[in-house]
């Protein structure tokens, strides 16, 4: 049996800059950490791909120079997710127990390239910590965890569910992300213990949960800046209302 071919992408794809994670290679040798990694899901390039982009996996780097010539380069910007915290400092606050793991490097990486696209209106679409993080750029504060600042909130962890969707939330009227996907509602599958609390600066809020957390922002003082707290990257081969999340990214990067 002959391996499926994919197809070549138009001529006109935009190059998507997608943020990855940091990670080490285990090592067998006594006291020696492993050589660092950076990762990233498969399902994030593949749903760029099949919305008709082409996906570039970023190195991180700490170089103005090297970002620079990144933003330069790119038609937009996909900010994925990862199981760690952004620092509460970077949003003016002390840190309060529990918080979870703090990558430095990525989240400078990110906060800085986000800078540079929004300077130059790159389209940004920002998932689960890719949206908290836009928020913090922006001069916006997070929840630094739900369960402990938000009592009566529902589950917002629910990984096991991620393939499938685990509780609705509502779309705000007038908002890009309605004229995305078309309807009031959605089913999504979110797994995050921190929120955004206060929209950074020109962000409004475009979907809230049913517990009133915050769901998804977005900008009014940008072509096309989109944060959503689930992962519809998960959900774009069963659901065509998540498919046209990055439908509408990589048409606005086009």
């Amino acid at each position: 049996m002959k391996p499926r071919m994919e197809e070549p992408p138009p001529t006109d794809a935009p190059l998507i800059g997608i943020t990855p994670d940091t990670g080490r290679n285990p090592s067998l040798a006594a006291g020696n950490e492993g050589e660092p990694l950076i990762v990233l899901q498969e399902r994030y390039a593949r749903a760029i791909q099949e919305a008709g982009g082409v996906p570039l996996i970023l190195p991180i780097s700490s170089s103005p120079t090297v970002l620079r010539q990144m933003a330069d380069r790119l038609d937009g910007i996909l900010v994925s997710g990862g199981n760690f915290d952004i620092h509460p400092r970077l949003y003016g606050e002390e840190a309060m127990a529990p918080l979870g793991e703090i990558k430095e490097e990525r989240t400078q990486f990110e906060s800085a390239l986000i800078s540079l696209a929004l300077e130059r209106n790159l389209p940004l679409l920002g998932v689960c910590g890719g949206a908290q993080v836009i928020n913090v750029v922006l001069g916006g504060s997070l929840y630094q965890d739900i369960a402990a600042q938000i009592p009566t909130a529902g589950e917002h962890q629910q990984g096991a569910l991620k393939e499938r969707g685990g509780h609705k939330i509502r779309i705000h009227d007038g908002t890009k992300l309605r004229q995305i996907v078309r309807r009031g509602d959605l089913e999504v599958n979110t797994t995050h213990h921190q929120a955004v609390k206060k929209p950074g600066k020109g962000l409004i809020v475009n979907a809230t949960a049913e517990d009133g957390v915050i769901e998804g922002i977005e900008s009014q003082q940008h072509p096309f800046v989109l944060g959503v707290q689930w992962h519809p990257e998960c959900l774009t081969e069963r659901d065509n209302l998540h498919r046209r999340i990055f439908l509408s990214f990589v048409s606005a990067c086009r």
